[in-house]
């Protein structure tokens, strides 16, 4: 929906990473707007061709499934195979954790060797709020960030905007909208309120630095040579610095499908993602013990295994993954927010009903 600016900010992204990492990415050859390109058709990007045996999501993948599903990974892969993999991701995750800057927002380069946040976050949940929620684009942000709780307020102001904003098809009933106006307005709670704030953003990571975040992370976008070492990473479009908490929080793709579209609901799907997960996180380790004997990382301040498990074990992974997923924050608020901030529901009710019990409450608060 914003492509111009979509590619000034992937270019002086790729060139950012390449210049202060060890991330492989592909070296850009030329890149321009609109107005630039031979018939004035679009911004383009050419990049040199990286050489490679397969994409990561081929060889993780469930094969000789109908195309028209959705991919799931392969239970009998092999579980050195699967270590290695796991390893070259968390080595990328744990490399991008340490390219930060002091402000949220998209990178910007000003000479050869310098680069700034100097616009705001264009992320890919935006974009997607624009493209298929109907949200106008004067919704949206636009300026940088100087703390990750300013940040997140934005976010739940869009999910508000999204609210208003999507066409009627959207809402199923009166206490559809209601059940999902009040779920809003609990999040922003969740923000403003300075006591429930503090359980889930850390006041000594507040004001930064915020580490580099990119939306479009995943399997799909790695490359492999035929011992399936990462050669590539691709697609750095929605890329930007963000709160620490985004990187804390261990990547949903570990077991490729994402929760909401898991058919046997959230709580098997948390189940069958600790299995990967625990590998993982040995992968995350043995990542972050060769960066300390190298000099590369701080024994223990920085370490992302720690951080990662306790993200997911006090459910703050999924405070990340519904602010950056709107289309999904619904289910996910019932089912994993709101019992923890608001209390357990009352014996017998159904989950779709949860939000009479506080609606009175949150209208106050709001009030």
């Amino acid at each position: 929906m914003f492509p111009e600016e979509k590619l000034r900010n992937e270019v002086a992204t790729i060139r950012f990473i390449g210049d202060q990492s060890t991330i492989p990415v592909p070296m850009i050859i030329h890149s321009g707007g609109k107005r630039e390109g031979p018939l004035e058709l679009a911004p383009f990007l050419i990049m040199e061709y990286i050489d490679h045996h397969a994409n990561m999501i081929d060889v993780l993948k469930t094969h000789g499934r109908p195309l028209d599903e959705r991919v799931s990974i392969n239970q009998e892969i092999n579980q050195t195979d699967l270590e290695t993999l796991y390893r070259g991701m968390a080595n990328v995750i744990l490399s991008m954790s340490n390219l930060s800057q002091p402000k949220i927002g998209s990178l910007c380069q000003i000479d050869d060797f310098t680069w700034e946040v100097a616009s705001k976050p264009l992320s890919l949940h935006m974009n997607e709020l624009v493209r298929l929620g109907t949200l106008p684009q004067s919704k949206l942000p636009t300026t940088t960030f100087d703390t990750a709780s300013s940040y997140s307020e934005a976010l739940a102001e869009l999910n508000i905007s999204h609210l208003i904003s999507q066409r009627n098809d959207a809402i199923e009933s009166a206490d559809d909208f209601r059940r999902k106006f009040v779920a809003r307005f609990l999040f922003r709670r969740l923000i403003r309120d300075a006591t429930l704030k503090a359980q889930w953003i850390r006041s000594e990571s507040d004001h930064g630095p915020f580490p580099l975040w990119c939306d479009d992370f995943r399997p799909a976008n790695v490359l492999v040579d035929a011992n399936l070492n990462i050669t590539g990473v691709v697609d750095w479009e929605f890329t930007y610095t963000a709160p620490v908490e985004f990187t804390y929080a261990p990547p949903w793709w570990l077991i490729l499908e994402r929760p909401e579209y898991w058919r046997a609901g959230f709580h098997d799907w948390a189940a069958e993602y600790q299995k990967k997960l625990d590998i993982f996180f040995r992968m995350m380790i043995d990542c972050e013990e060769e960066a300390i004997r190298q000099g590369q990382l701080a024994p223990e301040s920085q370490r992302l295994s720690n951080a990662m498990r306790r993200s997911w074990e006090s459910g703050d992974f999924w405070i990340m993954y519904a602010v950056r997923n709107n289309f999904a924050f619904d289910s996910i608020f019932w089912t994993k927010i709101d019992a923890r901030f608001f209390g357990k529901m009352s014996d017998g009710i159904n989950i779709c009903d949860i939000w009479k019990e506080i609606h009175g409450k949150a209208c106050e608060y709001e009030a």
